[in-house]
């Protein structure tokens, strides 16, 4: 049995798209395990001030999700809070042989990533309103996209290792599970697939605090040497529902690209690089 819980407030403004958002980011962790989601309760904090109907299309959209991840929705549980917040507590299953671990990384393993990242920084242009209508598009379909076609393609096949990409961002991730697994990753920073238009938010400045706390954490574990700036905003971006990041070795990944394309995935997959014997680094940017 896999149990989880997460919730946060709202990062877009319309509810019902905040609502599935936020459903989506809750069931990730599951499909992180491999697992499949069966029950969710919500979670809710909600002030007085603000129409009950926001609430209702908050509600729906998180319940729609839901329902699309094949689990049902038994209930939950609100407060009277300051500012809206919304999430769910999922329970899920997965087999005890195939449970998808945070470790286990194997020198010359290709590492897959299938969502696009810099979403904190299009988020943060939109606030600013400074977001192109594509970049909004784009961001909020893949928010909202679950993991789930992401682990059914996958679990075919022996993964050595997979995380889902969240608040502590790409590189954030890498360095748990590199560390976790005793090698080092190989990033080809050009091969990362990122949302439309980050890269230029990335280099006007319109990157969240969170992303330069990230970079503080574990700067000393990264060669970054000669990276442009903004691409290490962009790794260091913290994500919300992001991919899933996955190691498995090289035979197995022209098939697993195939049935990515095959699966009609909402969001871009690329293969960002490659694990090696642990070095003095656990991350190296290329």
């Amino acid at each position: 049995m896999i149990q989880t819980v997460d919730f946060f407030t709202p990062i877009v403004d319309d509810p019902y798209m905040f609502g599935q958002i936020a459903a989506a980011n809750s069931l990730s962790d599951v499909y992180a395990m491999g697992g499949e989601p069966k029950i969710a309760l919500n979670i809710v904090g909600f002030p007085n001030c603000l129409d009950p109907s926001i609430l209702g299309d908050i509600l729906a959209g998180g319940a729609d999700k839901v329902k699309e991840a094949g689990a049902v929705l038994v209930g939950g549980h609100s407060v009277q809070d300051d500012e809206p917040k919304y999430g769910l507590c999922v329970s899920g299953f997965v087999h005890p042989n195939h449970i998808f671990k945070n470790y286990g990384c194997k020198p010359g393993d290709v590492l897959i990533l299938t969502k696009q990242v810099g979403s904190g920084i299009v988020n943060t242009a939109i606030k600013a309103e400074m977001a192109s209508d594509r970049a909004i598009r784009e961001v909020t379909t893949a928010m909202s996209s679950l993991n789930r076609k992401a682990k059914e393609v996958v679990e075919i096949y022996p993964v050595n290792a997979c995380t889902d990409i969240t608040g502590f961002g790409l590189l954030g991730h890498c360095v748990e599970m590199a560390e976790a697994s005793e090698v080092t990753f190989e990033l080809n920073v050009h091969d990362v697939a990122y949302f439309k238009d980050a890269i230029a938010y990335a280099k006007t400045g319109l990157v969240p605090a969170g992303a330069y706390k990230n970079r503080g954490y574990s700067a000393a574990k990264v060669d970054m040497h000669n990276i442009a700036e903004h691409y290490i905003d962009l790794l260091y971006d913290p994500q919300t529902s992001g991919g899933l990041l996955i190691s498995v070795e090289p035979q197995y990944v022209d098939a697993i690209m195939d049935e990515f394309e095959k699966a009609h995935m909402d969001t871009t997959v690329s293969v960002i690089g490659t694990v090696s014997e642990k070095s003095d680094k656990l991350i190296r940017l290329h």
